[in-house]
């Protein structure tokens, strides 16, 4: 019995977020060489018998678990750059992928005050000596790609005023392009709309979101449910605890992929100093029935999950 439930602890200790380090050293470091064959053929999700008459480790698994033992290591420097390299740095690895990760670049433009967004475009100019507009456009050929070039160049108004009566006027003009989208052009191509999310204050945007509401009855982001990039923009701008708490939920399981796993790590690290991670962990309790902090302990391991419970702790 006591073999098999360290066969079990060793088990979660290889699975979800990080590694356990002390149990590894704990319980593995003592197994002699038959204890550790018992573990790998008790074990088929991580090992399976060779034609050759040995248990071997599934490949996928060992890059799996290269990358679990990395993990802390990434949420350590992203957390101790400046935020403005740390965001630069974000920006030019989610467009060197196979396919660039719109979300990534999405939520820096759209959730940073205008001065940390400046300041992220200026830090990208020194690491990487081209401008995120030129590398956007570069390596972005679909047709968000104007609307992604003009939010990463927006430096919007922060203050208080909002004229509401423009704010219903322009509500009208999404009502308008989500009717008529597929039939006209595609939404992300509406100039008036690129116009709109790129420009306005986030203030005004919300009042938008809120007269949308009243004059058709659905919240914006809803009536955008076939258009991925354009519902994560007006989300990130209007109800960013939402979709902050949407993507943890989502990645905060044993089963998501290595680019969900990474979204935990990203959303936390780059949210840890802002007055929204308060925000954010109340709309995921009140959302998900558990606390952000609850989900992780139950999901992540070792000194990842410690790292991590600590820094949201501080917003308590």
């Amino acid at each position: 019995m006591a073999e098999a439930n360290s066969y079990a602890a060793l088990t979660k200790a290889f699975s979800g977020l990080g590694v356990d380090e002390n149990l590894f050293i704990s319980t593995l470091g003592k197994w002699n060489r038959h204890q550790r064959e018992s573990y790998r053929v008790s074990t088929p999700g991580f090992f399976r018998e060779d034609e050759r008459q040995f248990q071997r480790w599934d490949d996928q698994h060992i890059l799996q678990l290269r990358q679990e033992f990395l993990r802390l290591k990434d949420a350590v420097v992203l957390y101790t750059m400046h935020p403005w390299e740390r965001d630069a740095r974000l920006f030019k690895e989610a467009l060197l992928l196979q396919v660039p990760k719109h979300d990534v670049l999405i939520e820096i433009a759209c959730t940073r005050s205008s001065e940390d967004l400046l300041g992220a475009r200026k830090a990208y100019h020194s690491l990487f000596e081209h401008s995120i507009e030129e590398d956007i456009a570069f390596h972005i050929r679909t047709p968000e790609r104007k609307l992604l070039v003009a939010l990463v160049s927006s430096y919007r108004y922060e203050g208080p005023r909002v004229s509401d009566d423009l704010a219903k006027s322009e509500a009208k003009i999404f009502v308008n392009a989500i009717k008529n989208a597929n039939k006209k052009k595609l939404i992300d191509e509406d100039e008036e709309i690129v116009r709109i999310l790129s420009t306005r204050s986030k203030l005004h945007l919300k009042a938008i979101y809120s007269h949308y509401k009243e004059i058709t009855g659905n919240f914006l982001d809803e009536d955008l449910e076939g258009d991925l990039t354009m519902k994560q923009v007006v989300q990130c701008l209007c109800v960013p605890k939402a979709y902050f708490s949407k993507i943890l939920i989502a990645s905060l399981r044993l089963d998501v992929d290595e680019s969900a796993k990474d979204s935990v790590t990203r959303v936390i690290v780059t949210r840890a100093d802002d007055d929204d991670m308060k925000q954010i962990k109340e709309e995921f309790q009140s959302k998900y029935g558990t606390t952000l902090a609850a989900k992780i302990a139950e999901v992540a391991n070792g000194s990842y999950k410690d790292f991590l419970l600590t820094i949201i702790a501080k917003s308590d």
